[in-house]
């Protein structure tokens, strides 16, 4: 009794402790006192079962609830992107009898004006070579200019295209697939073709990437028409214009669609040879179009810019092509940038961390800045400021410069190794630096205290970053991808995977629509921004009779666009420089 006394006063035993206790005790109770305590016993028990029992209940509902909303929510997206299918699939259909219409239209005036015509043999003659000549002429056009001459190449949009597109629309019978396997076999169907045959092969290769694209701006198109129709409070008016407003989406896809199946391979046009084929020291660490694509250099451990007439060494047959201008250099290069309005100046970075500018004319350097204490990686004049350029190196700092002054204007220090720095080209007081930290940072120079943005997502070093537009930002690292961001929303827009890159500088070039770089396996890789997945890739073979067909040592270096062609400069750590260009 004592011990239950402490046990009280210490207020550790419970109740089911203390009858515990009691019992084990040995305490006498009447048999009505133990039918009390059952009884009572036997209420809580049930009452604590029940509030057991609710309470799973509960949960179990919420759960219910939960995945039906979720599912209502699914169901009704479904049905959207459904009636969205539909709505495109009359669209294109109606499209594609116009076209149909206006084809045997066309054909019955061809047949008219050549019943009309004089029957002598000249006259007919000429009557159908002009028939003919327009037939190529706008078979061209659909192709992207696919059969025109090299200088000619050009990545078009607008209307003249998007009528190929309309015949290439996706029926979905219920199977992926179908549509397409029908249209093979189908001996009458008027789509059967190679060109057409490969195209629909393309897009069965990437239908989940492609689909993701179409819904993505469907659904983004639905939802500011909705969001605008709830602001202005107009439902009759603003009902009449969501159909119209629908077919931005689906001209938007459309673009996408006709650019991704456009091409599927990189064409050799002609290759030369940077050095020595046999010297190790080959890489060629940047190659760059000048201002009007006319000339283009390169520069890397050979310690020379060569400067070389892109004319002449696509057209000329020659086994050896010879820069135009060759400067040498004191130190190893690994970057260079044309300034984008004094046609012969150019920029170049070295492993002495030297910014130096160059006269090509003259072969003279005009300007040297020696602030940076390591390794220069990366510079870049800006686009809309030509007389302002910008540097990056391993003494993480970023450094901007004017033409017009000998020691640097502004200097940022990032405490990180800076890989590659690059201008908005809208913009001369923006810049993306990309960095041994794995991330980028975005500034604007007017007040560069801190970054407008951080762009995190790489695992490793972002090794290089290219505007594809003022609002869309490339970048590459070494853990094997590209990432493509919005720099206005601060967001990842897409991740693009297929090539390998885990050591090396290999390059990264942009236009408006494709993205190239290069990889550890010796092959240039070239994504459409809106895939995932890469269009088209080409592989370098060894330019030494000695070396087996492994080519594990070697890598593509640089890569540059040129301008908005499909054409492309392609280099890697043999020396080896190609003239590469977008195929069928």
């Amino acid at each position: 009794m004592r011990k239950l006394t402490s046990f009280h006063c210490s207020g550790k035993i419970s109740p089911a402790e203390h009858l515990r206790f009691v019992l084990q005790q040995g305490a006498d109770l009447p048999m009505k006192d133990i039918d009390s305590l059952l009884h009572l016993l036997s209420e809580r028990k049930r009452r604590v079962e029940q509030d057991e029992a609710e309470s799973n209940m509960e949960v179990l509902l919420d759960f219910l609830h939960l995945s039906c909303q979720l599912k209502q929510e699914e169901l009704a997206e479904l049905q959207g992107d459904l009636q969205y299918l539909k709505e495109d699939i009359a669209t294109v259909e109606s499209r594609r009898q116009e076209l149909l219409r206006a084809k045997k239209k066309f054909a019955k005036r061809s047949r008219l004006t050549a019943d009309l015509s004089s029957p002598t043999l000249d006259t007919h003659s000429g009557c159908d070579q002009g028939i003919n000549e327009g037939a190529i002429s706008v078979w061209r056009g659909g192709q992207g200019g696919a059969l025109a001459p090299l200088r000619e190449h050009k990545l078009k949009g607008g209307n003249s295209i998007r009528t190929s597109a309309f015949a290439m629309a996706i029926k979905d019978d219920g199977k992926n697939g179908n549509y397409f396997a029908n249209s093979f076999s189908d001996p009458h169907s008027e789509s059967v073709g190679v060109p057409k045959i490969n195209k629909r092969q393309r897009v069965l290769a990437q239908f989940e990437d492609l689909q993701e694209a179409y819904l993505m701006r469907r659904r983004k198109v639905a939802r500011n028409q909705r969001h605008r129709q709830m602001q202005k409070q107009e439902s009759m008016k603003e009902a009449s214009k969501l159909s119209e407003s629908y077919q931005d989406g689906l001209e938007d896809f459309e673009s996408i669609l006709l650019a991704f199946t456009r091409y599927s391979r990189l064409r050799v046009v002609t290759e030369l040879h940077h050095g020595d084929l046999f010297h190790s020291s080959n890489i060629v660490s940047s190659i760059e179009f000048d201002r009007d694509d006319e000339f283009f250099a390169t520069a890397g451990v050979s310690r020379r810019i060569k400067v070389f007439d892109f004319s002449r060494v696509v057209n000329d047959v020659a086994d050896v092509h010879c820069p135009v201008v060759e400067i040498p250099t004191r130190s190893k290069l690994s970057c260079l940038s044309w300034n984008k309005c004094e046609k012969s100046l150019i920029a170049s970075s070295d492993y002495e961390g030297i910014v130096t500018l160059w006269d090509v004319n003259t072969r003279q350097s005009v300007m040297e800045y020696e602030e940076h204490e390591r390794r220069a990686w990366s510079v870049d004049f800006s686009r809309t400021e030509p007389s302002m350029l910008v540097s990056g190196s391993d003494d993480g700092k970023v450094k901007v410069w004017c033409t017009r002054q000998e020691t640097s204007a502004l200097s940022l220090d990032m405490r990180a190794n800076i890989c590659c720095v690059k201008y908005n080209p809208g913009s001369s007081n923006h810049i993306a630096v990309g960095s041994a930290d794995h991330h980028i940072h975005y500034f604007d120079l007017r007040n560069a205290r801190i970054p407008l943005y951080v762009f995190k997502g790489h695992r490793k070093a972002v090794s290089y970053v290219k505007f594809i537009s003022p609002t869309e930002l490339a970048s590459a690292s070494t853990d094997s991808t590209l990432r493509l961001w919005d720099v206005q929303k601060d967001c990842l827009t897409r991740t693009l995977r297929g090539h390998t890159n885990e050591k090396n500088f290999v390059g990264l070039t942009v236009n408006s629509e494709y993205v190239a770089c290069g990889s550890e396996s010796n092959e240039v890789f070239v994504y459409h921004k809106a895939m995932s997945k890469p269009a088209a890739w080409h592989r370098f073979g060894s330019q030494n009779p000695d070396d087996s067909d492994d080519d594990s040592s070697h890598f593509i270096s640089a890569v540059c666009w040129k301008s908005e062609s499909p054409t492309m400069l392609a280099a890697n750590s043999q020396g080896t420089i190609k003239v590469l260009v977008l195929a069928a």
